[in-house]
């Protein structure tokens, strides 16, 4: 995107937001993410590969990409950031100590700093301060190794992969797989590279555009916790693949915080709202706990409204993050007292799937295709024996 003054970001916040007419029907895009506008009808959910494979192999490479494909992901998720040459590669975050090795490069010891990140101050290596040739002599390293000793044994096997690289391994898996994997690509802190003269936006567009990806139901959908962007992303950059809006359980996006607007995601939630969302995105990603509650004391609490709001306004619903280990388990869902061990993730898999959800992130697709199938038969048995 261009880069924006505060007055143009906060009319395109505003455009979003401003109230339909007493007397028109929520206006939702054609083809809502997973290809069509969403119908009460009973559908299988989909299993969105959370950065691939991330519980197995270290986030964000092809690898884990590949694995995540292979374990039964209809969908892979690249994060995306920019390097300083413009060219958007696939990390969680663009500060970049935690999932490569360049904390022990001696030759880009200079390149650490603090930076403000979305109001966060942080210390390590930026990807904006990287051309891409350099960022492809690093080597990905697992982001969790206290938790996922197995996956370290891959640490140094793997660069930083790409956009494009990530858009040819879909299409390689797909024909080999003979299906088509989906792709839900997420534009990181889009208001910050924007200040920096590195908007992302067109090049995502571009790029679904190269790989006949840019339409309604391709199995490609643009993702970002920033409003501002997929405004203008739908009205201004020609994007027509499906968009998703993903959400907090606290906290408000970027963009409205830079402009001074005071609203959180909460704001942004309530029925009206999501019926003026509707109008430019076609599903939203909340936490999990946005879905099913949480007790004060951790265990799992009772179902929220969202869901069915969601859907009454056009929206579909693919909450995150379903994670094996104990440490991000409900307690009353963990098993014995070792964070790393896995725990009763197929029954509360169950709980967001019996709650509606269209689809879930999980890190572990293959425990996610499990608890999906699972979830499908006991459905359709209650509906035969109906």
């Amino acid at each position: 995107m261009r880069p924006r003054t505060v007055a143009a970001a906060t009319l395109a916040a505003a455009t979003l937001l401003t109230p339909l007419t007493a007397t028109a029907a929520p206006q939702a895009h054609p083809g809502h993410w997973p290809g069509h506008h969403w119908q009460p009808e009973a559908a299988a959910p989909l299993v969105v590969g959370h950065r691939g494979a991330s519980a197995y192999r270290p986030e964000h490479t092809l690898a884990s990409y590949e694995l995540a494909a292979r374990l039964g992901a209809d969908v892979i998720e690249p994060d995306l950031v920019s390097t300083k040459d413009g060219v958007l590669v696939v990390r969680h975050e663009n500060e970049i100590s935690g999932t490569t090795d360049v904390a022990e490069r001696p030759e880009f010891a200079d390149r650490r700093a603090t930076k403000t990140i979305d109001g966060v101050e942080l210390t390590g290596w930026f990807t904006e301060d990287f051309t891409l040739a350099e960022l492809k002599t690093l080597r990905a390293v697992e982001r969790l190794p206290e938790l996922r000793q197995e996956s370290t044994v891959f640490d140094g096997a793997f660069e930083v992969p790409t956009f494009e690289e990530v858009l040819d391994e879909r299409e390689r898996l797909s024909k080999e797989l003979r299906r088509d994997i989906g792709v839900i690509p997420e534009i990181k802190h889009s208001t910050y590279f924007d200040s920096l003269g590195l908007s992302m936006e067109e090049g995502v567009v571009r790029a679904l555009e190269e790989h006949r990806l840019n339409r309604p139901g391709s199995g490609a959908t643009v993702q970002s916790f920033e409003l501002t962007n997929l405004v203008e992303l739908r009205t201004e950059l020609g994007l027509r693949a499906d968009s998703v809006f993903l959400t907090s359980s606290t906290g408000a996006p970027a963009d409205l915080v830079a402009q001074g607007d005071p609203r959180q995601y909460a704001d942004l939630l309530v029925p009206s709202a999501l019926r003026d969302l509707a109008r430019h995105v076609d599903s939203l990603g909340p936490s999990l706990d946005q879905v099913v509650a949480l007790e004060e004391d951790g265990t799992l609490g009772e179902e929220t409204r969202l869901v069915d709001d969601a859907h009454a306004a056009g929206l579909t619903v693919v909450p995150y993050t379903l994670r094996p280990e104990n440490q991000f388990l409900p307690v009353d869902y963990r098993l014995g007292e070792d964070p790393a061990d896995f725990g009763r993730v197929l029954d509360l898999a169950q709980v967001y799937f019996e709650a509606g959800v269209d689809g879930i992130f999980t890190d572990a697709p293959d425990l996610g295709d499990v608890a999906r199938d699972r979830f499908v038969a006991e459905r359709d048995g209650q509906e035969r024996a109906g």
